[in-house]
């Protein structure tokens, strides 16, 4: 929210220059119009006080309103520039949910320099908000303006004095006798070191971060000047450059902690010191020392620095400058320094040093400095200095006549406070306080029917001697100068006032005040204060300024001096008023006593009222406006043209002018003339405002006393309470009321606020005198009452608040009246008796005139604490006899436990008199309440340690406690309506007479009665806790009952006769237990004597609780019996309906997922939606919903056709519509009336008008017809009835009429409407009671439909995640394995199988044997050529034909297979099986598991399985291990399926076997292959069988046609010589025969044919005689000559050689 600045009056002044951005800066913020009407204290109103929450910025506007606010609030990021913009629609609805949540901290700007913010709020706001924010500031322990730069840079700055006037602070002093002294003083007019800082150039570091750091330490602290390092801090400054920031480092009494012994001054120069000579120039004549911080310095700042050598009393300059030019700087510095005259060690290196290592050395030489060379200065002689070098200085003349004016009225205070009493306030003296109590005396009198005569004598000797009352000097200078026209000057005057009493009760403290010895060890300073440090409190340190009102609106055409006439109307007004105030007075007076009578009827004579004549020299309205703007400021046709700053002194009255009751008259004539013991610290602005309407009460007691101005008294005052000075409504030291003045004050406050019905609330702060009532004020509200402590100002204050437009709905009041009651218990030693009633005089006032009450507790409990625990107690039991109590909040000042004790009695003692009154039902009813959970709002508070940081809840806690506040004050409405001011005014003076008249049960000066009562409070308490704790048993074991009906929890007949049986149990069960309860208090009442004697007073209020308690816990019970039962129903409807919805997901996910399964198409969410609201919609028409209450739809179908036939101008036929709703027994018939008489005789003759009459009804039926669709229609929606179905029939047949054109009247639309109407009655009526079911259920199932869905969609994601996760898992890994399981043994099964059933596979030789016969029973040449050519190629290939052959005619191969494929699976699904323990079903990481399945297969299975799959990252992820087992359980199944299949079917041999990991070929072949060797003569292979021979054997060699011949072989069989094939002689001595082998080869053994057998190689004679030209035509040479023996061998022969041979081998 901006600050709403009225438009800027036209005046002339000069155009600033074209570059000067300070204007600008002022326009985005939103303050142009400030120049001419500057913020005042009135802003804070708007901005603060009725602020609940501290919003973020929402632009650059809303800056200065967010820097009030959160300085108000003590909040350390008052100074932050940061703005978080508003997001539009679109942003909005498309950020993150993440950005949503970072809010701020992502959308943050900081468009400005926290300074210029600063800067451009003070430059906006007059010097009382400027004070008013300093003080705030300085407690934020922010550094605060000391030169304000002007907004045109051509003009001086403003050095700003008053302001530092308000801030007052505390600290320990250091003394070498080890004792610390606690001392207080004003920043302003305090002598105190100042150190000035100022920069020449570009330094490296922060020269804020530097001063932070001196200020606070090197340990993290409060960031007193702003720098780069924060928000904005970073931004050019455009506003803020030569302005000079102050920071006060204050001692804490601890050596190890404090920085500096004494109280030190910081000011820092911001921007280049070169740019800002006068500003410069005042620092350096005016600062006890001048920190120069050295950049790269320019000529001209040379000549500066030269310059400063003969104004500033110390320099120390940190050279910064650049390391790269290091020879040059030492010569510069070394040149200057001679130049300036500065001694040695001045000049400080700081070029590499960090901003803590410069704070380290400029601390340890400033401290060498302190104490004795440094000068002492004050900040008032620096604004003189200010003045000399042509700056502006804020307090100007007007200041200076009211400063002046100040000192006048103070005149003679110097020679001692009483003397100053007696002579200036004569009226508070003892007479005040004796007419109270012969008042008191009289009131009680009248009560008993009889007055003393004895007392109207003394009564009126003492009116006799005030008639001789003239006003003192003090009181006329102070009156006048309240009167005076300039409200600026008025302002200025009070808040002197008040600051010049602060500062003389300072100084007399610091000078006499001792504080016992502390050792120096010790590490704590404030944090251990002595407890009775509360009690020598006084003074005001948190501001100096009245807060306007400025929500107040003035009656129009009301001149704006209202204060400076008496006007007839005003007099009659007076007049008025005390007639009201005799008539509120409940008394009966006797008409026998005249003095009495002429007393009390005091009538303004004509002398009083001709005052408007004698005052007509007054300055007119429009003289006032036409005063000089220089010195006052005037807001056009407003009242408040300034506003009143308020003075808030914590004086206490002295203790002594407290008379005793029986004083003679003779002591009372003299009792003036003796001097009045004070305290000296006890005047206090309250005591000028108090003489004041003493001045005027005594003109209405003693007419004569009077004098011309006294009338004007009630209109000034007026005027001060609207702007903030608060209204004594009762003096507590003279424990008295002045009436008449009250009441001419609200008869002009009425008057000013001219409302038809000023409503008012009253909300009261009550609390001890150390509890920090006005503290807590102005905290809240931004008011100023004056502030409490050991010598307090005793009495009941209040302010007036105007209520803003937006909260008046809510509180239904206009006015807020806010009430302190200070002084509570601060009793003098010999007059404590007397001070304990009133005290309760005062306590007992506040209550009963409140709505709201604050009891404010204290954090310091004295000896004192259970007199005002027992005062506040009797305050409420007198108030709860006269009528209703307050809402009552209760604050603590910390969380201690003894405040927490408090709180919690304090509530327990409100609640138990909340009985039988109006108070009780609205709590009751849940309108109001009655005490909320304690506040905690922890300082800080006045004067407090500016070396203390603020506690980081503060903020919080205050707007906590201020919404609890306005919370209450809206739940006043529901006990009793707002009253106006002269009703309240009324009830002041009804409450006072019976404080007077003690028309009370319990005596003033009774304090038993209230601990009494408190102790049985604090019983009841106990007995109603074991009470609710028993209660609470039996409603558990209830509570199980119920839910054991879980079968029959949707049984209604059982459901209700177990809670009824319950009820009944539950009230004996309540009832017994509240019968305990009432025997403990009936036994309790008569334990003591106390209770015995107040048993009248006690016992009602005792058995009122009881008897609510027993209501109230008898209403719970049932309630919660009620809502048990209900809860238990709705969750077993709940959980049914999840389980019928569980099961439809579940039909429907399955079918999903096969669908996703068998189309291999992912499915979008969006199909899985429509899906989902298939289940749902088919649940919920299938659940059966609980029935509960429906509605008749009749009253709303009649309202529609009601309204159709108005429409249609058809009202004629209203009457109908009586019988509508009634049962239809038949169907819609067409009658004569609804033709018109020319269609009936028309149709007449044409069968009696019967042919019109069928196409009629034909119509009709065609609209029922239609009618029964349109229904069936809409019942099979999913919603419930509507009333726009009515209004869709009734245009379906106004649309089907229009189309015809028949001749019928509108009767038969009607009538057709109505028949309609009806059936839809009953028709939709079942499709409203089938929506009308178990709303509450529904709404709850409904609400939840988006986490069904999201379920659903989740679950099928997972599912078909699993089952492609499974499958895939299946296809990688367990497939492969099946496969390589039943494949890899299968070669070696078929081998052995043939090696089993044919006997050549069992050795070489048999198979050698087997190849052999085989080969030439074949006859085939080219298998006997394969054979000798590719021997190797050529078994193999027989092997492999023996295979092909036996897995074609065996069927033994599927059922190997069948067999391994069962033996796997099972394996498998075994492994895959062993779900892990703790998993139930829940997600878990699938690779780990699966993992740990191929484990188990691999040792527990002996099964080689490929894991190489699952290293990627398709297997890491989480899913049902359950369902994932289940799945490829499934997959298992399938696959053992398909592979059955496939094996049971007829396979490719050459396939299968090119797929087996050992072939069997190659197999059978390793068996039968033995050895390799060859004879090196024929080819023929070793034929040894045994592994590991040396010697090797061919058993048929063969002979030498059957291998290519050369030159180089020899044959190596027995071979005629002449016959050698192809060869000439030369080659016949090569052949050598088998015999000759051994030898050419000693490896090889002879050959086992014989020579001389013929039948030796007979085999290979036989196949060498049978293909020898072949043989020669294949190797190209001639054909060999066989013997005519060999062509004798039959293949017989050959076979039976064969058999020979190997036989012979064997044996």
């Amino acid at each position: 929210m901006s600050v709403k600045l009225p438009k800027r009056l036209s005046s002339k002044k000069k155009k600033l220059p074209k570059d000067n951005v300070q204007p600008e800066i002022l326009q985005k913020l939103g303050l142009e119009a400030c120049s001419t009407a500057p913020l005042d204290p009135s802003s804070i109103l708007d901005i603060s006080t009725w602020t609940l929450e501290n919003h973020a910025p929402r632009e650059l506007k809303d800056l200065p309103n967010a820097f009030l606010r959160r300085l108000w609030l003590l909040s350390q990021d008052a100074r932050s520039p940061c703005i978080q913009p508003e997001q539009n629609g679109l942003n909005k609805d498309n950020a993150s949910p993440t950005e949503e949540l970072t809010g701020f901290e992502s959308t943050k700007q900081s468009p400005i320099h926290p300074l210029d913010l600063v800067t451009s709020v003070f430059l906006s706001a007059n010097t009382f908000l400027q004070q008013e924010m300093t003080v705030h500031m300085m407690q934020c322990k922010f550094a605060v303006p000391l030169v304000l730069p002007n907004v045109d840079p051509e003009e001086p700055s403003h050095f700003l004095l008053w302001p530092l006037r308000a801030v007052v602070s505390r600290w320990w002093s250091h003394t070498l006798d080890m004792n610390r002294r606690l001392q207080e003083g004003n920043l302003a007019s305090m002598c105190m070191p100042i150190v000035s800082c100022v920069k020449f150039g570009h330094c490296n570091v922060s020269k804020s971060k530097v001063l932070n750091h001196v200020l606070n330490g090197l340990k993290p602290g409060s960031e007193t000047f702003v720098h780069k390092g924060m928000d904005g801090g970073q931004l050019p400054r455009k506003l803020s450059n030569g302005l000079v920031e102050i920071g006060w480092h204050l001692p804490t009494g601890d050596i190890n902690r404090d920085i500096f012994p004494v109280p030190v001054v910081i000011s820092n120069l911001r921007g280049n010191a070169s740019t800002h000579e006068k500003s410069l120039s005042l620092l350096c004549q005016a600062s006890s020392a001048v920190v120069v911080f050295c950049g790269d310095l320019r000529e001209k700042d040379k000549q500066l620095l030269v310059s400063c050598k003969d104004i500033a009393k110390k320099i120390i300059l940190i050279d910064f400058s650049e390391t790269d030019k290091q020879e040059n700087r030492v010569v510069e510095f070394v040149g200057l320094e001679e130049q300036m005259g500065l001694p040695k060690g001045s000049v400080l290196p700081g070029g590499t040093l960090s901003e803590e290592d410069v704070a380290s050395k400029l601390c340890e030489n400033l401290k060498n400095l302190f104490p004795d060379k440094l000068k002492l200065v004050t900040l008032e002689a620096a604004a003189t200095l200010a003045v000399e070098l042509g700056l502006n200085v804020d307090e100007g003349p007007v200041c200076k006549k009211a400063m002046a004016t100040v000192e006048e009225v103070l005149r003679g205070l110097d020679e001692g406070p009483a003397e100053y009493w007696m002579k200036q306030f004569p009226l508070q003296g003892p007479l005040w306080s004796k007419l109270g109590e012969l008042d008191k005396m009289e009131s009680k009198q009248r009560k008993e029917g009889n007055i003393d005569p004895q007392l109207q004598k003394q009564k009126k000797d003492i009116f006799a001697e005030l008639s001789s009352y003239r006003i003192t000097p003090a009181m006329k200078l102070f009156t006048d100068a309240l009167f005076t026209t300039d409200k600026m000057e008025r302002s200025y005057f009070l808040t002197w006032l008040k600051l010049r009493l602060d500062m003389m009760q300072t100084k007399e403290q610091n000078n006499s005040q001792e504080v016992s010895p502390v050792p120096q060890t010790e590490n704590k300073s404030t944090g251990n204060m002595p407890e009775n440090l509360e009690d020598i409190e006084h003074g005001a340190g948190d501001s100096n300024s009245f807060c306007s009102v400025s929500a107040f609106q003035v009656t129009e055409g009301q001149p704006e001096n209202t204060e400076m006439f008496v006007s007839e109307q005003q007099c009659e007004i007076v007049q008025e008023l005390c007639a009201v105030i005799q008539s509120a007075v409940k008394t009966t007076e006797s008409p026998s006593d005249n003095t009495n009578s002429d007393i009390q009827n005091v009538e303004i004579t004509e002398d009083e009222v001709s005052f408007e004549d004698q005052n007509s020299h007054q300055v007119s309205e429009d003289q006032i406006c036409n005063l000089d703007s220089e010195t006052v400021s005037c807001k056009e046709k407003h009242l408040d043209i300034t506003e009143i700053t308020r003075a808030v002194p914590k004086l206490a009255p002295p203790a002594e002018q407290q008379m005793c009751n029986e004083v003679s008259s003779e002591n009372q004539a003299t009792s003036n003339s003796q001097p009045v013991e004070l305290d000296p610290y006890s005047i206090g602005l309250e005591h000028f405002l108090r003489e004041m309407g003493l001045m005027f009460e005594l003109t209405h007691i003693s007419p004569s006393s009077g004098n011309q101005n006294i009338l004007r008294l009630p209109s000034v005052a007026t005027d001060l309470l609207l702007y903030g000075v608060p209204l004594e409504i009762m003096d507590g030291n003279a424990s008295n009321i002045p009436m008449c003045w009250l009441g001419c004050i609200f008869a002009e406050l009425k008057r000013r606020l001219a409302q038809e019905h000023l409503r008012t609330r009253v909300l009261t702060n009550l609390g001890m005198h150390n509890a920090k009532n006005a503290e807590v004020l102005s905290a809240l509200f931004g008011v100023k009452f004056p502030y409490g402590g050991r010598t307090t100002n005793r009495g009941v204050y209040m302010a007036a608040l105007a209520i803003p437009s937006h909260l008046k709905k809510d509180m239904e009041c206009d006015l807020l009246l806010l009430m302190d009651v200070e002084g509570l218990c601060s009793f003098p030693v010999n007059n404590k008796e007397s001070m304990l009633i009133h005290d309760n005089e005062m306590t007992t006032v506040a209550i009963g005139l409140s709505d709201v009450l604050v009891q404010n507790i204290s954090q310091h409990s004295d000896e004192n604490f259970e007199t005002a625990f027992s005062v506040m107690v009797n305050g409420l039991l007198r108030t709860k006899e006269c009528g209703s109590l307050p809402i009552c909040q209760i604050l603590a000042e910390d969380k201690g436990i003894n405040s927490i004790l408090q709180a919690s009695q304090t509530k327990h003692i409100y609640d138990m008199l909340l009985t039988e009154s109006e108070d009780r039902r609205n709590v009751d009813n849940g309108c109001a309440k009655t005490t909320s959970s304690a506040s905690f709002v922890k300082g800080p508070w006045t004067k407090m340690f500016l070396s203390e940081p603020v506690d980081t809840e503060y903020s919080m806690a205050v707007l906590k406690l201020k919404q609890n506040l306005f919370e209450s004050l809206k739940r006043c409405t529901a006990k009793s309506e707002a009253s106006g001011l002269p009703e309240f005014m009324a009830h002041l003076c009804a409450v006072w007479d019976a404080v007077k008249s003690e028309s009370f049960s319990i005596g003033l000066e009774n304090m038993d009665v209230a601990s009494a009562f408190t102790l049985l409070c604090t019983e009841f308490f106990q007995w109603k806790q074991s009470l609710l704790e028993n209660i609470e048993s039996w409603l558990l074991e209830a509570s199980t009952k119920i839910f054991a009906t879980k079968a029959k929890a949707l049984d209604s007949s059982v459901q209700n006769s177990l809670l009824n049986g319950l009820k009944n149990e539950a009230q004996e069960e309540v009832k017994s237990e509240v019968n305990k309860v009432k025997s403990k208090a009936e036994a309790y009442l008569m334990k003591d004597d106390i209770f015995k004697v107040h048993a009248e007073t006690f016992k009602p209020i005792l058995m009122s609780n009881v008897s609510n308690l027993q209501e109230q816990v008898m209403e719970q019970i049932m309630k919660k019996l009620d809502t048990i039962n209900e809860i238990h129903c709705s969750s077993t409807q709940l959980k049914k309906f999840e389980s019928m919805l569980e099961e439809e997901q579940e039909f429907k996910l399955l079918a999903l997922v096969e669908t996703s399964k068998s189309t291999k198409i992912l499915l979008q969410d969006n199909e899985l939606e429509e899906e989902f609201d298939i289940v749902w919609s088919k649940t919920v028409a299938e659940f059966d919903f609980r029935p509960s209450e429906t509605d008749d739809i009749t009253t709303r179908v009649r309202d529609v056709l009601r309204q159709n036939l108005i429409h249609r101008s058809l009202q004629k036929h209203m009457k109908k519509l009586d019988i509508f709703g009634q049962n239809q027994t038949s169907d819609f018939q067409v009658h004569d009336e609804h033709f018109g008489y020319r269609s009936r005789l028309k149709h007449m003759f044409e069968d009696n008008n019967r042919q019109q009459r069928l196409e009629a009804q034909q119509l009709a039926w065609k609209i029922l017809d239609e009618y029964k669709q349109f229904v069936e229609h809409k019942c099979s929606l999913p919603a419930d009835f509507s009333d726009s179905y009515i209004v869709e029939l009734l245009e379906t047949v106004e649309k089907a009429l229009g189309g015809k054109s028949m001749e019928i009247r509108s009767a038969f639309e009607v009538d057709l409407k109505l028949h309609l109407c009806n059936a839809a009655c009953q028709d939709f009526q079942k499709l409203h009671d089938r929506f009308a079911k178990d709303k509450e259920l529904l709404f709850c199932i409904s609400a939840a439909k988006a986490n069904f869905l999201a379920e659903f969609i989740y679950n099928f994601r997972k599912r078909d995640e699993c089952q492609r996760l499974a499958k895939a898992f299946t296809s990688m890994v367990i497939t492969p394995t099946v496969l390589d399981y039943i494949k890899k043994p299968l070669g070696m099964q078929i081998a052995e199988q043939i090696k089993d059933k044919a006997k050549q596979y069992r050795s070489p030789q048999a198979f050698q044997q087997s190849l052999l016969e085989e080969l030439i029973k074949e006859d085939h040449f080219e298998s006997f050529k394969e054979y000798l050519l590719s021997y190797d190629n050529f078994r193999l290939m027989k092997i492999q034909e023996t295979v092909e052959a036996h897995l074609s005619e065996s069927n033994s191969l599927s059922q190997w297979r069948q067999q391994r494929l069962g033996e796997i699976i099972g394996k498998i699904s075994a492994a895959v099986s062993q779900t892990p323990e703790g998993l139930n079903g829940a997600l878990s990481d699938t690779k780990p598991l699966l993992e740990r399945a191929c484990l188990v297969l691999e040792e527990d299975a002996d099964i080689d399985v490929g894991r190489a799959s699952l290293n990627g990252p398709l297997f890491s992820i989480t899913t049902d291990w359950d369902r994932f087992v289940k799945c490829v359980m499934e997959l298992l199944a399938t696959l053992r399926l398909d592979l059955g299949q496939e094996f049971s079917q007829n396979v490719d041999i050459n396939q299968l076997l090119n797929s087996l990991s050992v072939q069997p070929q190659d197999y059978l072949f390793k068996k039968v292959r033995g050895c390799d060797k060859k004879c090196p003569l024929c080819g023929a292979p070793c034929e040894v069988d045994d592994l590991g021979h040396e010697v090797h054997k061919a058993l048929l060699h063969r002979p030498k046609g059957l291998i290519l011949y050369d030159s180089s072989s020899l044959p190596c069989t027995s071979w005629p010589e002449s016959q050698i094939p192809g060869k000439d002689d030369s080659a016949k001595d090569k052949s050598v025969t088998c015999k000759d082998l051994h030898s050419l080869h000693p490896n090889w053994s002879n050959s086992s044919d014989d020579p001389d057998r013929p039948e030796a190689s007979v085999y290979w004679r036989y196949v060498l005689t049978r293909f020898s030209e072949k043989f020669a035509k294949e190797f190209q040479q001639e054909p060999a000559k066989i013997p005519e023996e060999w062509r004798k061998i039959t293949q017989e022969e050959a076979l039976d050689n064969l058999k020979e041979v190997f036989e012979a081998s064997e044996n």
